[in-house]
């Protein structure tokens, strides 16, 4: 029985100690980051912003142009909303105001298929994109030719 105790003694004293000092190296090896460190720190800015109006559907949020580290994206913040459908995809084009139906092929560029229909998303635009010939954001149902929701964009 004293056997017992002392080896379950012993190693809970090795656990204890063993712990401790692991413990105790690796906070001396590798320093807290902070948000002060550089790596953490990433450059970006927003160019443009507007606010979703309704389409064909309730469409609601904020969507950016923001641009970081010299990628540019358009943001669509955490309040965007807008119905499920079937092809939806997120498109700038070039006018205010995007027509409910029959958007002409010349007047809008895809940027991606809508990866959710709520919630904070993100979209790359295409360097070779110019962004002073758009003028709007919108949601659009390619199948149909119909625009769920656009943003007219604001400097």
């Amino acid at each position: 029985m004293k056997f017992q105790s002392l080896l379950v003694l012993s190693i809970a004293t090795l656990l204890t100690v063993g712990c401790a000092k692991e413990g105790i190296s690796k906070e001396t090896q590798t320093p807290p980051q902070t948000a002060t460190t550089p790596t953490n720190l990433v450059a970006s800015s927003i160019s443009q912003s507007g606010q979703f109006r309704d389409g064909e559907h309730p469409t609601r949020g904020m969507v950016k142009i923001i641009t970081e580290n010299g990628q540019r994206y358009l943001e669509f913040d955490s309040n965007f909303k807008t119905d499920s459908g079937p092809d939806l995809f997120v498109i700038l084009h070039n006018s205010q105001t995007v027509p409910t139906y029959n958007i002409k092929e010349k007047d809008y560029l895809s940027i991606a298929r809508l990866k959710k229909t709520s919630g904070t998303q993100r979209y790359a635009i295409p360097n070779n994109v110019d962004l002073t010939k758009f003028s709007s954001v919108a949601v659009w149902c390619r199948k149909f030719n119909a625009t769920f929701g656009y943003a007219p964009l604001q400097v």
